[in-house]
């Protein structure tokens, strides 16, 4: 679940982005409009408007969820007459991994199709950086990561193959001095496997 605000860009809204959808309408009640799944009903997403007069102290940008924030939200979404409620989600999106298996795409002259361990589970993903190798430490953007620059990460086919995933560079992270040139962020032999990257990169 990814939760976005962002006063100057959009308006006093807080997003909650939770899944993919195929057919996105939405309903809206009072200050709360719930986009969901035109085939399945699932909820995919919610939009809370006026999002400040419950939650004044919101900073620009992916805000963090705690228990507060949550009980906040599901009393604005009962108060508005759905009955959905959202719970904290603890995974990390955005994790140290690594690359168990590294082969040449067979569509590609560039690209190669990864195996990455992130800790819970191994991951396809498709990778076009130059210095992309088996055996690597590297960090990985999961299904339904937001990155630094706003691009939601999802599931896509690439030349005829799946990818579940980014295997991200410095610069799509944000990180400060980033070099400017193409190529994957190589970590430290020592990094631990399924750990939240960012949050490490903050401390």
């Amino acid at each position: 679940m990814i939760v976005y605000y962002s006063k100057e860009g959009i308006g006093d809204v807080l997003m909650i982005y939770l899944k993919e959808g195929e057919s996105e309408t939405f309903e809206r009640k009072g200050d709360v409009a719930r986009i969901f799944d035109k085939k399945s009903g699932e909820a995919i997403g919610f939009n809370f408007f006026h999002a400040s007069e419950d939650l004044p102290s919101l900073n620009t940008g992916e805000v963090r969820q705690d228990e507060e924030l949550i009980r906040t939200l599901n009393h604005k979404l009962a108060r508005s007459g759905f009955s959905d409620r959202l719970t904290v989600d603890r995974t990390p999106s955005i994790v140290t991994a690594y690359v168990e298996k590294c082969e040449k795409h067979p569509d590609s002259d560039h690209m190669h199709v990864c195996l990455v361990d992130v800790g819970d589970r191994e991951l396809q993903i498709v990778c076009g950086a130059p210095n992309i190798k088996q055996g690597q430490k590297v960090v990985v953007a999961r299904p339904g990561a937001l990155m630094p620059g706003g691009l939601i990460i999802r599931p896509t086919v690439l030349r005829g193959v799946a990818s579940d995933g980014m295997i991200c560079s410095a610069r799509e992270l944000a990180l400060p001095h980033a070099p400017q040139k193409r190529g994957i962020l190589v970590l430290d032999d020592a990094a631990a496997v399924g750990e939240d990257f960012l949050a490490g990169v903050h401390k």
